[in-house]
């Protein structure tokens, strides 16, 4: 059965809709009644019921409030009302290897490891940091000091030039423990002919450019961490020195 039905048969001789036409087993819709609530000017429908200084800690969420660098050993203590942290450790950079002849540039070092965790310092005061120092230059290259966060978190230093008198073998980075994120120091894969092989780059550091007769006579320092560069060689017994490598470094990140 259909139901349509002609306009003429809903329409009156004026053009509006004959009362027949309404389906009168539903309600009516009556004219000027409001079938919403309606929103009142100048009420606040979202008003909050407090003005939200009674929330604290980490569930409201306060945002980073202080950094505290830690380049030397030292302290770390807690400023007031922070209860969370986020720590990046970095280890120190290995030293660079002097050329072990006048036939063989020095190799380059690996970079210090990398630690980055979160802790709760809600009951924490403070805690010890230790900063590994960046290892020295030689034949071979020392390896760099590992850095740390009292026991929550530590990296390991890059190893020193692995400088021998027929070849430059790799270096290896360093590694960080005991983080949410553990990251490996990059490593060197020693020398170049005449130049001093490059060091590794930290997580917060450059490595150090190898030395060369043209233009660095000697190996540039290294960033946070970075591994020491070698020393060039002429091969007719001129020579330029490597360099040491960069003591780690420690960031504190404050939360409230």
């Amino acid at each position: 059965m259909s139901n349509a039905r002609n306009l003429a048969d809903l329409l009156d001789s004026t053009g509006d809709v004959k009362s027949s036409a309404l389906d009168n087993t539903q309600s009516p819709l009556v004219a000027g009644t409001d079938y919403q609530t309606p929103l009142v000017a100048g009420t606040d429908y979202l008003a909050p019921t407090g003005d939200g200084s009674s929330l604290t800690g980490i569930a409201a969420g306060g945002g980073l409030q202080s950094i505290q660098v830690f380049t030397s050993s030292g302290t770390w203590t807690k400023p007031a009302d922070i209860s969370l942290i986020r720590v990046t450790v970095v280890g120190g950079g290995g030293g660079g290897g002097h050329p072990p002849s006048a036939n063989h540039a020095g190799g380059g070092a690996g970079a210090g490891g990398a630690a980055i965790k979160v802790i709760d310092v809600s009951a924490i005061s403070s805690e010890t940091v230790t900063i590994g120092s960046g290892g020295t230059k030689g034949n071979p290259g020392n390896t760099g000091g590992t850095s740390s966060f009292g026991s929550h978190c530590s990296a390991t230093g890059g190893q020193g030039a692995n400088t021998s008198s027929s070849t430059s073998k790799y270096a290896y980075g360093g590694i960080g423990s005991n983080g949410d994120l553990n990251i490996r120091g990059g490593g060197s894969s020693g020398n170049y002919g005449s130049v001093g092989g490059a060091g590794g780059s930290s997580l917060l550091g450059g490595g150090a450019s190898g030395g060369a007769t043209y233009d660095r006579p000697h190996a540039q320092n290294p960033g946070y961490g970075g591994g020491g560069g070698g020393g060039y060689s002429t091969g007719a017994g001129a020579q330029g020195d490597g360099c040491d490598g960069g003591a780690g470094i420690v960031m504190v990140e404050e939360f409230k």
